[in-house]
């Protein structure tokens, strides 16, 4: 039903402390899932390290960096099947990663086992 991705990127350029590249690389990320941005906040942190977030049409994108350790955390959770083909390596260009490691969590939104249980 739905798809959240999670995506830790090792040893990125520098770029990952550049609020205006983080938002160039998530923009191209969104267009390459099929997704459009609904809204978007960036932080930039003292003294380094970004957040950025989206809320995209298909659920939501999310970036955070530790420039210190050439390590970003990106996050993707989609309502389609795009958020999968190819976004690993796309990740990695865009990041200018080393090196990527991902997970993916199937969210079966609609199975109906559970029903307002807490």
């Amino acid at each position: 039903m739905a798809k959240h991705l999670i995506a830790d990127l090792y040893g990125c350029g520098q770029m990952i402390d550049d609020p205006e590249a983080i938002r160039e690389a998530a923009h191209t990320a969104i267009q390459y899932v099929g997704a459009e941005i609904v809204e978007e906040c960036i932080h930039e942190f003292e003294p380094i390290g970004v957040t950025y977030f989206a809320v995209i049409t298909t659920s939501h994108f999310s970036v955070h960096t530790w420039p210190e350790y050439g390590y970003a955390a990106v996050d993707i959770f989609s309502c389609t099947d795009t958020v999968t083909e190819g976004i690993a390596g796309k990740l990695k260009e865009l990041f200018e990663a080393k090196e990527i490691k991902t997970q993916i969590i199937e969210r079966n939104i609609g199975d109906g086992s559970l029903k307002n249980e807490l």
